[in-house]
């Protein structure tokens, strides 16, 4: 698997979710603005204060995955590893997992990769360890195939 492609599907899917946030707070935006022009009352102080809360949300999800996105900045896919580190990208017998942001599970080409924060408990199982070792999880043994 190549490790820089992994990482660009990875920095799209993020890049994806950011824009669907930024659309969905800019129609709460417009909702808000259109609202105000035709209503009045406690029914539209309390829209407004809903609508408020909403956008502090999103934009609070957006900031989070802009963080994600400086976070991921900084790993070089050049580098090789040979034990698994932030970084990483590991073959298991139960899957990919790369060590990277907590993204969740993302699709590169027909194979799921799970994208890590390291911090991660299953992470922090993984770290250290190299080809050809294994380790337990919630009383699953898995096998690490590679690491790259």
């Amino acid at each position: 698997m190549n490790k820089e492609e992994v990482l660009e599907a990875t920095v799209a899917q993020l890049n994806n979710r950011i824009e669907r946030l930024q659309a969905i707070l800019q129609d709460t935006f417009e909702a808000t603005a259109n609202d105000s022009k035709s209503s009045a009352g406690d029914k539209h102080e309390t829209a407004t204060a809903m609508a408020q809360i909403e956008q502090e949300k999103l934009t609070h999800q957006i900031n989070e995955f802009l963080q994600l996105k400086e976070s991921i900045s900084k790993i070089n896919p050049a580098v090789k590893h040979t034990k698994i580190e932030p970084g990483s990208l590991v073959e298991t017998n139960n899957g990919w997992y790369y060590l990277s942001i907590g993204l969740g599970a993302i699709k590169y080409k027909t194979t799921t990769v799970f994208c890590m924060n390291p911090l991660a408990p299953i992470a922090q199982l993984l770290k250290g360890k190299k080809a050809g070792d294994s380790f337990v999880f919630n009383g699953s043994s898995t096998s690490i195939i590679s690491v790259c």
